[in-house]
């Protein structure tokens, strides 16, 4: 089937990897080019490049309000801008959120669930509307977090599930409500949700180090150094870091670390 596809971060770029192998992909729609890192240099989207490498149209419009679609179907996942209502009804736009909506609507569902420590997350197909994240679902399914999943792990599981119910869905689309009970928002990730307090019960430190790796990093001080975290556990009711990265080095192992303060 030939569909268009809505992307910009990196999950989004795994799914349209991903919808590309089993169907025709029209275009990508995607985000400007903007300044990123340090360096601010402008730099294309992660779907942008996904989609060069596999010889997709990419179409970057600055506003979306008068966007044509030209497809029967779009598919969005972590596009990153809310679609104009009138845009929307141009086209079924299906979203691939990864979390067991009506619960961490937003900008960072996989994070705000493995924060929050929650036993199992899923992916949700919902038809697009104006409000976020809160239109009909197509097509929801669950799966366990297991104590050593990350980010990364659960964004890769997500993406490929995600594109199955998509597959799932296509052929004859039907939508249920949203449950109006159970609705929790995830919001985007800031510097404040980086630091680690010691004070801190270890369970809730080790689950905000795992949700924001590989991609982002928690920030601590480990014998008075500034660090990112990137691994730990938890040994006799302690958190035992595994994987660091001191300021201005390369990751390293604990180990490594504690020999370098020597």
């Amino acid at each position: 089937m030939r569909v268009a596809v809505a992307a910009t971060a990196p999950f989004g770029a795994d799914v349209l990897e991903r919808l590309a192998a089993r169907h025709d992909v029209a275009y990508l729609l995607t985000r400007p080019d903007r300044p990123r890192g340090r360096g601010r240099r402008v730099g294309s989207p992660p779907a942008k490049e996904a989609a060069e490498r596999l010889g997709i149209e990419v179409r970057q419009p600055e506003s979306v309000a008068d966007f044509d679609p030209g497809e029967d179907v779009v598919v969005l996942a972590a596009y990153g801008a809310l679609i104009p209502e009138p845009v929307l009804d141009r086209s079924l736009w299906l979203n691939v959120h990864p979390s067991l909506l009506p619960r961490w609507r937003g900008a960072a569902p996989i994070e705000r669930a493995l924060m929050a420590g929650d036993p199992e997350t899923g992916v949700t197909i919902i038809k697009l509307v104006p409000e976020l994240d809160a239109g009909p679902v197509a097509a929801q399914q669950a799966f366990s977090i297991g104590a050593d999943d990350d980010y990364g792990s659960i964004a890769a599981r997500t993406a490929e599930l995600g594109v199955e119910l998509v597959e799932r869905v296509l052929p004859g689309p039907s939508f249920t409500p949203q449950p109006e009970e159970g609705v929790a928002y995830a919001d985007k990730i800031g510097p404040e949700d980086r630091a680690l307090d010691w004070d801190r019960p270890p369970e809730e430190l080790l689950n905000r180090i795992r949700a924001l790796s590989p991609h982002i990093g928690a920030r601590g001080e480990l014998h008075g150094r500034p660090v990112t975290i990137w691994r730990a556990r938890i040994e006799d009711g302690k958190l035992v870091p595994v994987e660091v990265q001191p300021d201005g080095r390369s990751r390293m192992t604990y180990d490594e670390f504690l020999r370098g303060l020597r």
